[in-house]
């Protein structure tokens, strides 16, 4: 595929998303930006959110961690199960009730003004390095893939890929997003679909459930070593607790679902959501599985991350599994970026700045569009820290898993306010909340050098755990 084709592939699917955006924007105001006026049908939000929910991490990585852990991340997606059970029955309800557009904000009625802020303010700061962290990683595929071949330095590509996601998020908001992300999906789903029965027609594999079965890398489920990362009941507990925190007290997942029209359209959406990514993520297994077996047939030296995109780029799959490859990468990375940086402008504007409580509708709307221009220039700048001052990928790697322990305050403070009837001393939350992420990676150290113990994705548990230990030791008796 040469790279004309690419740019024309690019340029036409933005023309889509600013389309859509334009038709979607028609006077939008600052309720249509955060919450797209209540008017959102459920399904497209259940659909939509699928794409945001695998982001361009996923779609690169999930089938390429086939061949070291077989599939074993479906233990983690069954506990997603759980956890979608848990926001559907007891948070969506929450939400609400409370008529939140921010769902940090019960943090302000439970407790008082520092752990609103205290919340609001991880949020910002996990979204921002965990949003930067994913399309650095698309990026550098694009870079290599086409703009090289321009000539057209890293920095410009990553400022005009945030200015076109800025360019059709700047009006509609999160009413755009819902129907961006639809397509966005769908464009992924698609590309998954077309590039297993490629490799299945090129194989001669006639029945590919019969394959996947029999194949050595199908196995799913680890009970054998408790000190091994994917190690059932870890992975399981993992994922629920995964899902409660990073798609239920995450804004960004949450602002979608507080867009449709009562609570039981959400939760419907969220029961069919939680079907339909449990299927796709068991697909994206099996996609991993035919890669890593077609690159061993055909001397093809590829492992992990760049599996997947050298097979379907660079091998004997045809144009139309390059074409829809590409369109499945870029859907995938802009629809959890576009997302992110709506629900980081939604977060800053109403937790931060408070913009809901001023008098001047005007003023609210001036302000909420110079709060999105500036996380546009901060998610440009720091996916330009991690490409030419950090540079190392995998330190760039462990600052992503950094952010995702500042998840764990979140689901401690939230734990400690759903479960307990307790006050707390208002002022000490966000020294218990700095404090405990530190804890947590101490401790997780401690257990890998002195007794080969892997705590895995459950780290986010023991660290919301310290989190609730630290909240008890202030509260108000």
């Amino acid at each position: 595929m040469q790279p004309i084709h690419i740019l024309l592939l690019i340029a036409s699917y933005f023309s889509v998303l600013i389309l859509i955006s334009y038709l979607t924007g028609k006077s939008a105001n600052n309720n249509t930006f955060f919450k797209a006026n209540n008017s959102s049908p459920w399904y497209l939000v259940a659909f939509g959110m699928i794409g945001a929910s695998l982001s361009g991490v996923t779609f690169i990585s999930v089938p390429g961690w086939v061949e070291a852990d077989n599939m074993s991340y479906m233990q983690m997606v069954l506990g997603y199960v759980v956890g979608y059970a848990v926001i559907g029955l007891v948070l969506l309800p929450l939400y609400y009730r409370l008529n939140l557009t921010s769902i940090y904000t019960y943090l302000q009625d439970r407790f008082g003004n520092y752990s609103y802020k205290t919340g609001a303010i991880f949020f910002l700061l996990s979204r921002t390095i965990g949003a930067a962290f994913r399309l650095f990683l698309v990026a550098n595929i694009l870079q290599l893939l086409l703009f090289d071949e321009f000539g057209i330095p890293f920095w410009v590509t990553v400022t005009i890929t945030i200015l076109l996601i800025w360019l059709y998020t700047f009006k509609g908001g999160i009413k755009t997003i819902v129907w961006t992300d639809t397509l966005q999906t769908l464009f992924m789903l698609i590309a998954v679909g077309i590039c297993i029965y490629t490799i299945s027609s090129e194989m001669q594999i006639d029945n590919l459930f019969s394959y996947i079965a029999d194949n050595e890398l199908s196995k799913t489920f680890f009970f054998d070593d408790v000190k091994s990362g994917n190690y059932f009941w870890k992975r399981f507990l993992a994922g629920a607790f995964v899902a409660i925190v990073m798609t239920g007290l995450d804004q960004d997942m949450m602002q979608k679902n507080l867009t449709c029209r009562n609570l039981k359209d959400a939760q419907k959406n969220m029961f069919w959501f939680t079907i339909v990514l449990v299927i796709v993520n068991f697909f994206f297994l099996a996609l991993g599985i035919l890669l890593t077996d077609y690159a061993q047939l055909n001397g093809i030296e590829a492992q992990k991350d760049e599996l997947f995109p050298i097979i379907a780029t660079k091998g004997t799959l045809g144009i139309a599994t390059a074409i829809f490859f590409l369109l499945g990468l870029i859907a995938a990375a802009y629809s959890s970026a576009d997302s992110a940086l709506t629900s980081l402008t939604t977060s800053f504007s109403i937790d931060i700045l408070e913009i809901d409580k001023k008098k001047s509708k005007h003023n609210q709307e001036k302000i909420r569009k110079k709060i999105h221009v500036l996380f546009s220039l901060i998610l440009i700048a720091t996916i330009i820290i991690f490409k030419y001052y950090v540079a190392d990928e995998s330190v760039i790697a462990k600052i992503f898993t950094f952010a995702n322990y500042t998840y764990g305050p979140l689901l401690g403070l939230y734990a400690f306010g759903l479960f307990t009837k307790h006050k707390l001393k208002d002022n000490w939350v966000p020294y218990v909340c700095i404090l405990t992420p530190f804890a947590t990676y101490f401790l997780n150290s401690i257990c890998l050098s002195y007794f080969n113990f892997d705590f895995g994705f459950a780290l986010l548990i023991v660290n919301g755990f310290l989190t609730f230990i630290g909240l008890s030791l202030i509260k108000i008796r």
